[in-house]
């Protein structure tokens, strides 16, 4: 492996600019991931229907992310489209290749790529098999290049591998895993090139088991698909493979997994050995199966299905492990996390607006059997907007992790109207009143661009130290800009239906629960 060279391996602190070569299914699915994460992407794919097909697949990401999180994302990056490599790589921080697995092309793109990049631009591409080795043979600076095989749909599912070849610096391994990051990407680098990698040769085993399975008449497409789907599928997503069979083997691990169950992998069963023959009447059989198993769904309606399923697994697995979060889940968490981060530092709490609103979508798992917004998810949106406001006042990631944080102690729901399917909400927030260990909330949940009330919630919160699990006192800074916020809001009286189940601890005929915080605040 050849010495590092300066100019190839310096600090990457982002990515401003990134250029994709090839904007198919996986090329687009990478552009809508740059571009969601606020960088700048350039594209360039002679096919004339590049542009619709990537502004198709980037409309799905957008759909996604808009279920995904309700953390800030930061401004999407300037999309453009350019006639040439060369065009699309100038001033790129790191060039994505997802042009047709076949090595004479790949190559030829990878070198035009490698001679009008930046010298400091990382070179990745998006092969499922061919090795880094055999692509970068000819490039003028290899030790920049990489495999980064991402996995569909790339806006969603975070893992990409990250595969160096034999010329490939172990800075640029780093420096990849390091700038996929903050896109929300789990980079993980593979030690050693071997063909197909690792996913590939995991789901070659099982798809080639598969093809006999269907040949042999054992099942059909929709059998086979649901003994996947409704058994080691779903374990597989949060615990993998040997973290699965670690449980099987039950309370004396893996080591007792393996002896009981090593034997059987000698057994006939398996024909990971044989190819089976993709003769036409199997062609036949499977293109038949598969038509009558989607009959009726289109290619955008079943992206569109695999996305929201995809989005309720992730929201599920963050959810999961006393809210750390587990598998995929776990990274989404931590990337949630750091775009809160962001969005607090790039925008002051003093400049916030008044009040903390928050906007949500009617998603079809909020849905009940009557056809509008169940009641737990009414208490979501209300809490989710909480988070907004005690972002606001400096109760963020950083602060609960430091040891404190605001509890719910007590909620108060009217249910006014009914929210239906795929319809825009907005909550809003008024503070009614606080002191160094309360804070007392009323939320009014609208149609977005309607004032009339569906619902309203009233919450008493108590500050919380973490390790004592005992009311505390809040800092003077977090008081402070309570305080800042009570004098900015616009609404000062108490709000209808507010004071049914929670009563300020102050009230007087003349003056509302905010001014009398307010004046006691200043004195």
């Amino acid at each position: 492996m050849p010495e590092p060279r300066e100019a190839a391996v310096s600090a990457r602190p982002d990515l401003r600019r990134v250029a994709c070569i090839g904007g198919g299914v996986i090329g687009g699915g990478w552009v809508a991931r740059f571009l969601l994460a606020g960088i700048d992407v350039a594209v360039h794919d002679p096919h004339p229907e590049a542009e619709r097909i990537v502004r198709e697949v980037l409309a799905n990401a957008r759909t996604a992310y808009a279920r995904l999180t309700q953390a800030p994302l930061p401004a999407p990056g300037t999309l453009t489209f350019h006639a040439t490599i060369e065009a699309a790589v100038e001033g790129a921080d790191w060039i994505q290749e997802s042009v047709p697995e076949r090595l004479d092309l790949k190559r030829g793109v990878l070198a035009a790529i490698d001679a009008a990049c930046p010298a400091h631009a990382l070179i990745g591409s998006s092969t499922s098999g061919l090795l880094p080795s055999d692509l970068q043979a000819g490039l003028s600076r290899p030790e920049r290049f990489f495999v980064a095989h991402p996995y569909n749909p790339v806006y969603l599912l975070p893992l990409v591998e990250i595969v160096p070849g034999a010329r490939t610096d172990p800075q640029t391994v780093a420096d990849a895993v390091g700038l996929l990051a903050p896109t929300g990407m789990k980079g993980v680098p593979i030690a050693k090139e071997i063909d197909a990698f690792v996913g590939d040769r995991l789901l070659e085993a099982l798809w080639r088991e598969a093809l006999w399975l269907i040949r042999d008449d054992i099942c059909d497409v929709e059998t086979l698909d649901d003994v996947i789907r409704y058994s080691f599928g779903l374990r597989w997503a949060q615990m993998g493979l040997f973290q699965t069979y670690r449980i099987a083997g039950g309370e004396a691990g893996m080591r007792h997994f393996l002896g009981q169950f090593g034997p059987a992998l000698k057994w006939p069963w398996t024909k990971l050995t044989d190819v089976v023959d993709l003769d036409e009447a199997l062609v036949e059989k499977i293109a038949a199966q598969s038509d009558a198993q989607n009959a009726g769904l289109s290619l955008r309606r079943l992206e569109q299905i695999r996305d929201e399923n995809l989005v309720g697994i992730l929201q599920a697995l963050k959810g999961a492990d006393d809210g750390r979060g587990w598998g995929a889940g776990k990274l989404l968490a931590a990337f949630e996390g750091d775009l809160w981060r962001k969005a607090q530092a790039a925008s002051p709490d003093a400049d916030a607006p008044v009040p903390a609103c928050l906007s949500a979508r009617v998603e079809p798992s909020w849905v009940d059997y009557n056809g509008h917004m169940t009641e737990h998810r009414y208490l979501q949106v209300f809490g989710d907007t909480t988070d907004v406001l005690l972002r606001r006042i400096g109760v963020d990631v950083a602060y609960v992790e430091a040891g404190a944080s605001y509890y719910t102690v007590e909620t108060h729901l009217r249910h006014l109207g009914e929210a239906r399917l795929a319809e825009h909400l907005a909550c809003r927030t008024q503070i009614l009143s606080f002191d160094d260990k309360r804070l007392h909330l009323f939320h009014v949940l609208t149609r977005a661009g309607v004032d009339e009330p569906i619902a309203t919630a009233e919450q008493m919160l108590l500050h919380v130290d973490r390790a004592s699990r005992r009311a505390a006192a809040a800092p003077e800074a977090i008081l402070s800009r309570l305080a800042g916020l009570v004098e900015r809001q616009s609404a000062t009286t108490m709000p209808e239906g507010a004071g049914r189940a929670i009563s300020p601890a102050k009230r007087r005929s003349d003056r509302s629960p905010i001014h009398e915080q307010v004046s006691d605040r200043r004195h």
